[in-house]
């Protein structure tokens, strides 16, 4: 189904596919029964998504961003009770990103994944964030990145636990892997706990390939490019994995490594 203007979504049970093709577009999504969403976004300035997943609702939600212009992403979801979340960006593009995500579990056991890949040749930033609302809530936000030349990442990861959320859980980590010497990657991991009884953390790293990784590899017969793409692929290919439609998910990786292998090349 092709989305080209502001509306609203109720998606039936199971697996459904989206063209995002527009300018500006306003998208009210609501989940009331289970449902799993590859949304592919071919063309927007600014993308506008408020979605409520109702009590009992399990949810997966793969974004795949191919515009090749300028995009900025303002999304908020709410995850009502026994409700679970799972929202996972693709971005293999070269046109500048911005992402700017809220999630709110706002009832007990409601539980969100929030995981991105990122092939990073031109400007991405994230600024992703959980707040843990009801008891017994659970958020998790993964990111993964390769910076490229001329590539500039900024993450800023949020995990709030408010207070009376008791027995929450926020966790988070964020990695980015660098090639070469002057480009930019910045990560802000935030943890804000309010409460007392709960748990949290977070682990973060930026840097170059290990020098004893890549020695071991080249001795077995590869060469510099060939080990960049392999790491590469081994960083961001799990994005994939969120999508359960076999022809999609394989598709996706094939393009993900053409991506890879061109931008290695260059």
């Amino acid at each position: 189904m092709k989305i080209t203007e502001s509306g609203k979504l109720i998606p039936e049970k199971g697996f459904h596919q989206y063209e995002i093709s527009g300018n500006e577009i306003d998208l009210q999504i609501e989940f009331q029964t289970d449902c799993e969403l590859f949304v592919r976004i071919c063309k927007a300035s600014c993308l506008r998504i408020t979605s409520l997943i109702h009590k009992g609702v399990h949810v997966s939600l793969l974004y795949w961003n191919e515009t090749q212009e300028s995009v900025v992403f303002e999304e908020n979801y709410e995850v009502r009770q026994d409700g679970s979340l799972i929202l996972a960006y693709g971005e293999c593009n070269d046109a500048d990103t911005i992402h700017q995500t809220d999630v709110l579990l706002c009832e007990p056991q409601a539980e969100a994944v929030l995981s991105s890949a990122s092939l990073v040749s031109s400007k991405k930033e994230y600024r992703i964030k959980t707040i843990n609302r009801g008891v017994r809530t659970s958020a998790d936000i993964r990111n993964y990145a390769v910076v490229l030349k001329d590539g500039k990442l900024m993450i800023d990861a949020i995990g709030k636990i408010e207070r009376g959320a008791k027995r929450s859980q926020s966790h988070q980590t964020s990695r980015a892997l660098e090639f070469e010497e002057g480009q930019c990657a910045t990560i802000l991991p935030e943890l804000l706990i309010d409460e007392n009884d709960v748990q949290a953390s977070h682990a973060m790293s930026i840097g170059r390939v290990d020098e004893n990784q890549l020695y071991y590899m080249m001795s077995r017969g590869l060469d510099l490019k060939q080990c960049t793409m392999l790491i590469s692929q081994g960083y961001l290919l799990p994005v994939t994995d969120f999508i359960s439609d076999e022809k999609i998910r394989e598709t996706l990786k094939m393009q993900l490594e053409r991506k890879i292998q061109e931008s290695c090349l260059m």
